[in-house]
């Protein structure tokens, strides 16, 4: 099933969406998304979108992150073998995978504008696949990996490359420009996929229509289950956390000349059996 955070009006809440509309489910269960990931009740909400018909009209919402707080979004970087061969420095494929985080009110969603920040003409795209834990875990074994997964949702992991560079050993200040990125539109639940699809999903970016990344995770040097495992030694991973598994080669800076993102171009990202994430650029003050 696919699930979503959206607004009506001033409100905000939570359902499932098909074809046919959307089924709210927050006003019904008496809490927010993460709130029932973090109560496990998402068996609940499926039984009970499963005998409901649509509320309301996917026309007349407006999407949200899919999880409006999440304690951690952690980001993978340089995970697929391509793009590590991308940055041509003759570099072995590393041990171990690259971490780094990113606050929530650097992602929008769906739909929403992404805002190239005054500071820099350099925001690129980054399409990726993300997970969204359910299950709390430390110490995760491998084999154990995908039973804490509650679902997939697609992430665009904005950066604004020149401010990688502000500092010598850290990314985080061009990965957490405000609403640089995006993620959504919805969560797919885990229950969609078998671990045949975790480790060959295709992702694929657009923008204005022409394909910049197309890669599958068959390529990844760190698979999902590893991440989750390697992640949790360290981290105690909790509901509603977010995993960004790491983007392919293609982003705008690899070009030469570089083809950086510019207002009016549209960013699609799209990941097998979850869906397209779409958004316009605009300069934040235009």
């Amino acid at each position: 099933m696919r699930f979503l955070s959206f607004k009506t009006g001033v409100s905000s809440s939570w359902g499932m969406i098909n074809s046919n509309g959307v089924i709210d489910l927050g006003g019904r269960m008496g809490c927010d998304f993460k709130q029932a990931l973090v109560n496990d009740r998402l068996d609940e909400a499926k039984t009970l979108a499963a005998g409901l018909t649509p509320d309301i009209a996917t026309t007349d919402i407006s999407y949200l992150p899919p999880i409006a707080d999440p304690e951690k979004i952690a980001c993978i970087g340089v995970n697929y073998a391509n793009r590590n061969a991308e940055y041509k420095d003759g570099s072995e494929a590393p041990k171990f995978p690259s971490l780094f985080m990113r606050t929530p009110d650097s992602l929008t969603a769906h739909t929403d504008y992404l805002l190239r920040p005054p500071e820099s003409e350099q925001l690129d795209y980054e399409g990726e696949i993300a997970v969204i834990i359910g299950k709390q875990g430390h110490r995760i074994s491998e084999d154990d990996a995908y039973d804490h997964i509650a679902g997939l949702t697609i992430m665009n992991e904005g950066t604004i490359r020149d401010w990688l560079r502000h500092s010598k050993f850290n990314v985080t200040q061009g990965k957490n420009f405000y609403h640089s990125g995006s993620i959504g539109p919805w969560m797919v639940s885990a229950d969609e996929f078998d671990a045949s699809i975790f480790e060959d999903m295709r992702v694929k970016t657009r923008v204005n229509g022409e394909q910049r990344q197309n890669d599958t995770t068959a390529n990844m040097m760190f698979p999902i289950k590893y991440q989750i495992a390697y992640m949790s030694q360290f981290f105690n991973l909790k509901p509603g956390d977010i995993i960004a598994t790491g983007t392919p080669n293609g982003a705008g800076a690899r070009f030469d000349p570089p083809v950086y993102l510019k207002a009016g171009d549209i960013v699609e990202v799209e990941v097998q059996g979850v869906g397209v994430l779409s958004n316009e650029v605009i300069d934040e003050f235009a």
